[in-house]
């Protein structure tokens, strides 16, 4: 909602599919003639997705008003739109298709050499009466014709703009058989313009094919199949085995085996029984399921990861807002060479073939096809990536920031060690004081819900120690509990309220604790009766993979690494050592996101990890923010720039290579594709490329980049 003086203006969200996009250049038009309607605020263009995503007044848009716009662009939208959590379909192309185009492409083009080498087209033009040549022409190229007269009546230059404009200069001193290989190759051009696209569209296509269509729900006591839009939040979904789970869930009954690598690229198989979360789009075996939807259709984590896969092109990066401010000049340019051209060489079939080579949508191809291709690759191995400017902010960054618990760690402490004091015998029928004593404290901490007196609990059930019932609980929040166990009364706790008994003061357990202190360990002090019978302590577990990936990251170039936490020194001291990284520690939330601008005001490109709950100010604060664990989690994917949908941090040095390497794709796409026009419009223009082959190869670019973004699909 935004408010203007005393006037609130609400805005909603319309997503409408369009047809007949083939490149970055129809997405300009097709935006422009959107963002020209009433009420619109603002309008993303997608090409991967065939889509349009507009940010509008509430109320203040029909569809009729965005059809109507978006024909007079020269695109569609189709006849039924599709909703919003329907996948578009676009016309693929097959592979005999593909061959047969490339093999007629190779005839004419050996045609075209040989007819221009020989002057065979000056034999046929002399034949040939000229109107006869002018219907060939029309015939061959009347589709891109009939597009460009349109954009020219609303006053718009496109990428044939300038090609249609060679042919009709052709036309014009007679040469009609050179017109007509040109426009052969037009249509060519926009064969391959839309082969690229597609594939351009592929990440989006793979993760919509794994869309379940339909649920089996238990309503009035039977089981009803109903399309995935009319699933409620709330009921219960039956899954079988070899079925797609729909939605995302909780288990309240059975047992199956899941195929969890379309979220979380985890190939693991997960074994989930009652209690265990579970995502749409993960495939069941070995068993069946009854599942209790918590979130249906696009509001599911895989709905939320192909929205975001389909709008990362929206958020571009500095690279390719350049490309397209340079495109912007780039036809007016190329028109000047071609009339300086003329000028100079006083040869028209010159100025055509500079008008010719230069028209390619390759420059503004160059970066979309690099993102999505790295996008859907990051997605299938378990990152979500947000938008293009953070994958090339991602590769030039030089700190990393890292939360502890819950990032660096699993968030659940877990007994280390248990320390007792020589009077301290065994009973209860225990074999050793140490059981004995985890028995006392577990029994204490029996109904509490600090997380220290669940790892307790867990504790004494590993090793078989039957629990007692407590009497006379009382939790002391900051303190600890107190309890009546087996006819005595213990406490578990803090240190220093233990020792404000002066009775406690007399032993010496408190000298058996202070290597454990040293290691950052959180200590419980545990007494019986008013004396001190022990300590417990517990300490947060390192993801096994922390060191390997710290390291992996260090070796790539990312040296400044910081741990922040709002533990203790101790335990932070503990904790970096072991990593070898610098930290800080006793932390608040609005700590960490000052040392975040204290890093950026230094220049610097700050990355911060963390959990995506408590961390969510400082993610956002950042110039890239990664988040752990988004599956399932809301308040991750919308306060991070990049999600992992695994708690796995070997994916954060992962998120790094796939950041470099697609800034280096679009960089060599965009170097390649300059090199190439400079080289093809100074043939062209000293009349070493004749306007055939200059149609010919103004193709080539678009499948370099083709080819060479395609390697980002191929990233392990």
């Amino acid at each position: 909602m935004l408010i203007i003086g005393k006037v609130e203006v609400e805005y909603e969200i319309t997503e409408v599919p369009i047809q007949g996009m083939d490149c970055a250049d129809c997405t300009r038009h097709v935006q422009h003639a959107l963002a020209r309607l009433p009420g619109v605020e603002s309008v993303d263009v997608l090409l991967g997705a065939e889509k349009a995503i507009i940010r509008h007044e509430t109320g203040d848009l029909d569809l009729a008003a965005i059809r109507k716009a978006v024909a007079e662009a020269g695109y569609a939208v189709p006849a039924e739109t599709l909703p919003k959590d329907s996948p578009t379909q676009s016309p693929g192309f097959s592979r005999q298709f593909l061959i047969l185009l490339g093999l007629l492409f190779g005839v004419v083009l050996f045609a075209a050499v040989i007819g221009e080498g020989l002057g065979l087209f000056d034999a046929l033009t002399a034949r040939l009466p000229w109107p006869v040549g002018l219907a060939i022409v029309l015939a061959i190229g009347y589709p891109v014709f009939r597009n460009v007269f349109k954009a020219t009546l609303r006053g718009q230059v496109i990428a044939h703009s300038l090609m249609t404009l060679g042919v009709l200069a052709a036309l014009v001193v007679g040469e009609w058989a050179t017109a007509a290989v040109v426009a052969f190759f037009m249509r060519v051009g926009d064969y391959v313009e839309r082969f690229t696209a597609e594939r351009a569209r592929q990440a989006v296509k793979d993760l919509n094919r794994l869309a379940p269509q339909t649920a089996r729900v238990i309503r009035r006591g039977e089981e009803v199949v109903v399309p995935i839009a009319q699933v409620q939040v709330g009921e219960t979904v039956v899954v079988r085995p070899g079925e797609i789970i729909p939605v995302d869930g909780e288990v309240v009954a059975g047992v199956a085996t899941i195929d969890q690598s379309n979220i979380t690229g985890e190939s693991m198989p997960f074994e989930a029984g009652p209690g265990a979360r579970v995502f749409a789009a993960t495939l069941t075996s070995l068993g069946s399921l009854r599942v209790r939807a918590t979130q249906v259709a696009a509001n599911t984590t895989f709905g939320r990861v192909v929205r975001l896969v389909e709008e990362a092109e929206a958020n571009r990066g500095e690279v390719q807002r350049l490309a397209d401010r340079f495109s912007a000049y780039y036809l007016p340019i190329v028109a000047g060479i071609a009339l300086l051209t003329y000028l100079i060489s006083r040869d028209p079939l010159a100025s055509v073939a500079v008008l010719v080579v230069a028209c390619s949508c390759s420059f503004a191809l160059a970066t979309p096809i690099a993102i999505l291709a790295s996008v859907g690759a990051g997605a299938r191995q378990g990152l979500l990536i947000k938008g293009g400017k953070y994958l090339e902010i991602l590769a030039k960054a030089d700190v990393l920031l890292i939360d502890k618990t819950g990032t660096l760690t699993l968030g659940k402490p877990r007994v280390t060690d248990v320390v007792t004091l020589e009077s301290l015998l065994p009973a209860n029928g225990l074999p050793t004081p140490e059981a004995y004593l985890l028995q006392l404290a577990a029994s204490a901490e029996r109904y509490s819900e600090h997380p220290l007196a669940e790892a307790v609990r867990a504790a004494a059930s590993a090793q078989g120690i039957p629990l007692l019932e407590p009497q006379a609980f009382e939790a002391l929040p900051g303190m600890g509990v107190r309890a009546r166990v087996n006819g005595s009364q213990v406490m578990v706790g803090r240190r220093n309220w233990i020792v404000s008994h002066p009775e406690h003061s007399k032993t010496g357990i408190y000298s058996k604790t202070e290597d454990l202190q040293a290691r950052g360990k959180t200590l419980l002090f545990i007494s019986s009766d008013e004396q001190p019978v022990g300590v417990i302590a517990v300490e947060d577990t390192l993801r096994e993979e922390v060191p390997g990936a710290i390291r992996e990251t260090q070796a790539m170039g990312l040296r400044q690494i910081e741990l922040l936490t709002g533990d203790n020194p101790r335990s932070a001291a503990a904790l970096a050592g072991l990593l070898g990284i610098p930290y800080r520690a006793d932390l608040l939330p609005e700590d960490k996101i000052a040392i975040v601008k204290e890093y950026q005001a230094r220049g610097h490109t700050v990355v911060m990890v963390g959990d995506g709950v408590n961390d969510a100010p400082a993610l956002a604060q950042a110039d890239v923010g990664i988040a752990m664990g988004a599956a399932g989690s809301g308040i991750a994917i919308e306060a991070a720039h990049i999600a992992l949908l695994r708690d796995d941090w070997r994916l954060v040095p992962q998120a790094l290579r796939i950041a470099r390497r697609t800034l280096g794709v679009v960089k060599m796409n965009i170097g390649f594709t300059g090199l190439y026009n400079v080289v093809g419009i100074s043939l062209a223009a000293m009349g070493l490329l004749p306007p055939g082959l200059a149609a010919a190869a103004q193709s080539l670019p678009d499948l370099g980049i083709l080819v060479n973004s395609s390697r980002l699909l191929r990233q392990k």
